[in-house]
C-alpha cells in the first residue's frame, strides 16, 4: 500500500504565526537574543557553566524575602492583638465581607427567626400600649422582609474598658419589603381597618460586647436610634389609604419602636446573645428563683451641712422587684448595711430584670426615700442553662453562668447614679419549666437532660383545673391580728371565687375549679378579704399555664404581686376534653369514698363533747354517716360510692341532736378530678368554716366494667317502718332468685346474689347500728332534759 501524502497549508500557518506575533510582541527579539547567546558560548566563554551559579543566588534571594515577609506578617499580627488588648482604640476597618456574609444567611436563618422573637414583643407591646384611636388591635403577619440591616458601612473599631473588649459598629437598615399586618377596631366614627407596616428605616451606633469567654454578646445602642416607618391604612382587603385617613397611628407606632428599643437596647439598657455550644431547642415559659439581698457597702447620706451626726441613726431597706413582683427587706442601720433576706419570686418568660432599690428611713418618721438603685438581668440559655448580667463600674460588664438549675450565683453591683456604694446578691435559679411541659429542678446535667415528662402538649379541646390549696404569710389586715382572705380567679372571660377562711392569716381552701383552656391567656388572681362595708384587696398574682401536660398535676406556690408577703398555693391540671367527657360520661366509672375518722373537732354541747356525723353531697345525691357519740375525735370507716358524673364532693360535719337543731362543726370539699384513675389516694382535709379540725378520707376513682349494683335509698329521707320493709322486699326478692338459681345450676348469678346480700347486710347492720345510737342518745338527751329541769325548780323553790 503506498503511503498518502498530506500537503501542508501555508495560508493557515501563516496565519497562525500572525496570531502569535501579535499576542507576543517580543517574541521576534527573543530569536537575535538565542543568536547572540550561542556565539558567546562558541567563540567567548561557556555560559552554561554559570547558570546553576546564577538560579542558586535566586533562589536565595527570594527565600530570604519570603522570610521576611512572613516576620512582617507575624510582626504585624502580633502587633494588631496587642492593640485589640492594650490600645483605648483601634483603626476605623470595614468590614463589606460581613454585610455579604449577612446578606447569604439572612433570608432563610436569621429573617424567619428574628420574625418570630419580634412578634411576640409587638404583640405584647400592642396589647399594653394601645393609642387613644384604637379600641382593640391585633397582630395578623409579621415579616421583616428580605433585605438584612447593613453593618459598619462607617467602619468598625475595637475599644478596650478595663478588661472589657467593645467593638464600635455602625448600624443601617432600610427595608422596603417588610409586611407587619394589623387588624384594628377603631374609635368612632373610623369603625376597623388594617394597619400595615411596609418599610423601616433604622440607623444608629451599636456597641457590642463578648462576654463569659465568647459564650455571649452583649449589645446596644449608644443613643437612642432614628426610626421612620412607612405606615398604610385600608378597610377589606385594601391598603391604599394615606395616613392622613388615622391621625396620631403612625406616630404612635413610631413612638411604640422607640420606647420598645430605649427599654431594652439602649445604653445603660443592653440585650444578650447567648451562643450555647449544645441547643436543646426548648421553650422556657416559667422560672422559679430564690434571691438574697446579702448587703450593701459604702452608701452615701446626703444631708444638710449644719448636720454633723452619724449615719448609724439612718436605716435602709432592700426592695427586691420582678415583674411588678415586689419584697421588701426589714431595716438595718448604718452605711453597709445587712440583711441576709431570701425572697421567692416567679418568672413568667425566658428572660427578666431584677430591679434593686435601697431606701433610707429615720426611726420614727414614716417616710422613706429612694437612696440608690441597681439592676441584674437574667436570660435562659439553649443548653439549660441561665446567664445572669449587671453594668459594672465605668459602663463595664459584669456576667456570670449557672450551668444548671440550683447552682448559687453572687454578683456584686455597683449602684447607679452618683451616690456611690455597690449591692451584694445571691441569686438561685432553682426551676425552668418549658412549653413541652419538661422542667428542669435538679443540679445535674444529666437529669436536667431528662426531666421530660412529655414531648408534645395538646392546646386543642382541654380543661383547665384549678385547686385553690392554701396560703402563708398573708398580710394582716385587722388590727386583732385576724383576716377573713378568699381569692378570685379571672381565667378568659371566666371568674371564680372561692370561700372566706375566717380568721387566719394561713388559710386553706382546697376548693376546686375548672375553665376551658384558652391559648395565650394567663390565670388571673386577687386576694381580697372580707370587711364589713367594702372588701380590701391585699395581693394579686397572674400564672402563666403555658406547658400544662395532660392528666399531670403541677403544684406550685406563687408569690403574691402588690404585696409586702404572702405565698397562695395552687395545684394546675390540664385535662384532654374528649376523655374527660368520655369518663364522665361513662356508666363504667364510680366514685369510692371511704370516711375513716376525724380528729380535733370543736365541742357543740353543753360539757365539751359532740356527736359528730358526716353528710355527704355530690350533686344531688345526699348520704349520712353513723353517729360516733360523745368524742372530739370519731371514727367511722364507712364506704359510700356515688357514680362519676363531675359534681362537687362536699362533706360536712354537724352535731347529732335528737330535739334541738343540729350545730355544723365544719366542712370540705374533696377534690377527686385531679386523681389517677383506679388508685386509691389517702389525705387529711382541713375543715372549713371553723377554728380547727380535720377529716380522714380514702377516695378512689374507679373506671372499670360496671358490675351489678343493688343501691339502697338514702334511709334518712324514709320512715324507719318504709326502711325497714324496703330490706326485707329485697331479702325476701334475693332468696327467691337464689332458689331459682340452684334449681338451675347458675353458680355465677348465685355469686353475684351473695356480693349482693353482703352489701344488704352492711347496710341493715349500719341502720340497726344508727337506731340503737339513736336510742341511746334520745335516753341521754331526756336524762339530761330531767336534770336541768329538777335543778331549776330547786332554784326557784
Amino acid at each position: 500500500m503506498g503511503k498518502t501524502w498530506k500537503l501542508i497549508n501555508f495560508d493557515g500557518a501563516g496565519i497562525q504565526l500572525y496570531k502569535l506575533l501579535e499576542e507576543n510582541p517580543l517574541l521576534p527579539a527573543l530569536i537575535p537574543l538565542l543568536i547572540l547567546v550561542w556565539a558567546v558560548e562558541k567563540w567567548i566563554f561557556s555560559v552554561s557553566n554559570w547558570v546553576l551559579l546564577v538560579l542558586a543566588v535566586w533562589a536565595t534571594l527570594q527565600h530570604g524575602n519570603y522570610q521576611r515577609r512572613i516576620l512582617v506578617e507575624n510582626l504585624n499580627k502580633k502587633w494588631m492583638q496587642l492593640t485589640l488588648q492594650t490600645s483605648d482604640k483601634t483603626p476605623l476597618e470595614h468590614c463589606e465581607w460581613l454585610n455579604k456574609l449577612f446578606i447569604e444567611v439572612w433570608p432563610n436563618y436569621i429573617q424567619p427567626s428574628l420574625s418570630q422573637q419580634f412578634a411576640s414583643l409587638v404583640e405584647r407591646r400592642l396589647k399594653h400600649k394601645k393609642s387613644r384611636f384604637i379600641e382593640k388591635i391585633l397582630l395578623l403577619e409579621f415579616s421583616l422582609g428580605s433585605r438584612p440591616p447593613l453593618l459598619g458601612l462607617h467602619g468598625t473599631y475595637w475599644a478596650t474598658s478595663g478588661d472589657q473588649r467593645i467593638m464600635h459598629i455602625s448600624f443601617d437598615w432600610d427595608a422596603d419589603d417588610v409586611n407587619v399586618l394589623m387588624f384594628a377596631k377603631l374609635a368612632k366614627p373610623f369603625g376597623t381597618a388594617k394597619i400595615v407596616v411596609n418599610n423601616i428605616h433604622l440607623k444608629g451606633h451599636l456597641l457590642v460586647m463578648p462576654i463569659l469567654e465568647g459564650n455571649a454578646l452583649i449589645y446596644s445602642f449608644i443613643s437612642t436610634p432614628e426610626i421612620r416607618l412607612g405606615v398604610a391604612f385600608g378597610s377589606g382587603g385594601s391598603q391604599s389609604l394615606p395616613a392622613t385617613e388615622l391621625p396620631g397611628v403612625s406616630s404612635w407606632l413610631v413612638k411604640l419602636a422607640t420606647d420598645t428599643l430605649n427599654k431594652g437596647m439602649v445604653e445603660p439598657r443592653r440585650n444578650c446573645l447567648a451562643l450555647p455550644a449544645l441547643n436543646l431547642h426548648k421553650k422556657a415559659v416559667v422560672g422559679v428563683l430564690y434571691v438574697t439581698g446579702i448587703s450593701a457597702e459604702n452608701l452615701l447620706f446626703s444631708r444638710p451641712l449644719e448636720d454633723t451626726s452619724t449615719d448609724d441613726h439612718i436605716e435602709t431597706f432592700l426592695e427586691v422587684e420582678l415583674e411588678g413582683l415586689i419584697r421588701k427587706t426589714d431595716t438595718k442601720p448604718g452605711a453597709s448595711p445587712k440583711w441576709d433576706s431570701t425572697f421567692h419570686l416567679m418568672l413568667h418568660s425566658n428572660t427578666g430584670i431584677l430591679r434593686f432599690n435601697v431606701y433610707k428611713c429615720t426611726p420614727g418618721n414614716p417616710k422613706y426615700d429612694l437612696l440608690a438603685s441597681c439592676e441584674i438581668k437574667l436570660r435562659y440559655v439553649g443548653d439549660d442553662s441561665t446567664i445572669f448580667w449587671a453594668i459594672g463600674a465605668n459602663l463595664s460588664v459584669i456576667a456570670r453562668r449557672a450551668e444548671v438549675c440550683g447552682k448559687e450565683v453572687e454578683m456584686t453591683v455597683p449602684f447607679e447614679g452618683p451616690n456611690g456604694g455597690e449591692l451584694t446578691v445571691k441569686i438561685v435559679l432553682k426551676e425552668w419549666l418549658y412549653s413541652d411541659g419538661s422542667r428542669t429542678f435538679t443540679a445535674t446535667k444529666e437529669s436536667s437532660l431528662h426531666s421530660n415528662i412529655s414531648s408534645k402538649v395538646s392546646k386543642t379541646g382541654r380543661r383547665i383545673y384549678v385547686t385553690v390549696v392554701e396560703g402563708q404569710d398573708f398580710p394582716v389586715k385587722d388590727k386583732l391580728g385576724k383576716s377573713d382572705p378568699y381569692v378570685k380567679l379571672q381565667y378568659g372571660k371566666t371568674m371564680k371565687r372561692t370561700k372566706s377562711a375566717p380568721c387566719s392569716s394561713k388559710p386553706t381552701w382546697n376548693q376546686g375549679f375548672e375553665f376551658e383552656e384558652e391559648d395565650g391567656e394567663y390565670l388571673k388572681i386577687k386576694c381580697y378579704t372580707e370587711e364589713m362595708f367594702s372588701d380590701d384587696s391585699f395581693g394579686r398574682a397572674r400564672v402563666n399555664l403555658e406547658g400544662l401536660v395532660d392528666g399531670c398535676v403541677r403544684d406550685v406556690w406563687i408569690p403574691l404581686e402588690k404585696s409586702s408577703s404572702g405565698e397562695l398555693r395552687l395545684r394546675l391540671e390540664a385535662r384532654n376534653l374528649g376523655d374527660y367527657e368520655q369518663i364522665k360520661g361513662s356508666t363504667n366509672g364510680w366514685i369510692e369514698l371511704v370516711l375513716i375518722e376525724a380528729r380535733d373537732l370543736v365541742a357543740a354541747d353543753l360539757r365539751g363533747t359532740s356527736d359528730p356525723y358526716v353528710k355527704i353531697q355530690y350533686g344531688n345525691m345526699k348520704k349520712s354517716t353513723k353517729v360516733a357519740p360523745k368524742t372530739l375525735n370519731p371514727k367511722w370507716h364507712q364506704t359510700l360510692e356515688f357514680p362519676d358524673n363531675g359534681s362537687q364532693l362536699t362533706l360536712t360535719i354537724n352535731d347529732h341532736n335528737v330535739l334541738l337543731p343540729e350545730t355544723t362543726i365544719g366542712d370540705c370539699v374533696v377534690d377527686y378530678q385531679t386523681l389517677p384513675p383506679n388508685k386509691m389516694t389517702e389525705k387529711w382535709i382541713p375543715l372549713q368554716g371553723v377554728k380547727r379540725g380535720e377529716i380522714h378520707i380514702q377516695i378512689t376513682r374507679k373506671v372499670a366494667a360496671l358490675e351489678t349494683r343493688s343501691h339502697i335509698s338514702n334511709a334518712s329521707s324514709m320512715s324507719s317502718q318504709e326502711v325497714q320493709h324496703q330490706i326485707s322486699d329485697q331479702i325476701k326478692e334475693m332468696l327467691m332468685k337464689m332458689r331459682s338459681q340452684m334449681e338451675d345450676d347458675d353458680f355465677g348469678g348465685l355469686s353475684e346474689l351473695v356480693t349482693e346480700m353482703e352489701i344488704l347486710q352492711d347496710s341493715q347492720d349500719e341502720y340497726i347500728a344508727k337506731l340503737e345510737t339513736e336510742q341511746k342518745l334520745m335516753i341521754d338527751k331526756i336524762n339530761q332534759l330531767g336534770e336541768e329541769v329538777f335543778l331549776s325548780s330547786s332554784a326557784e323553790s
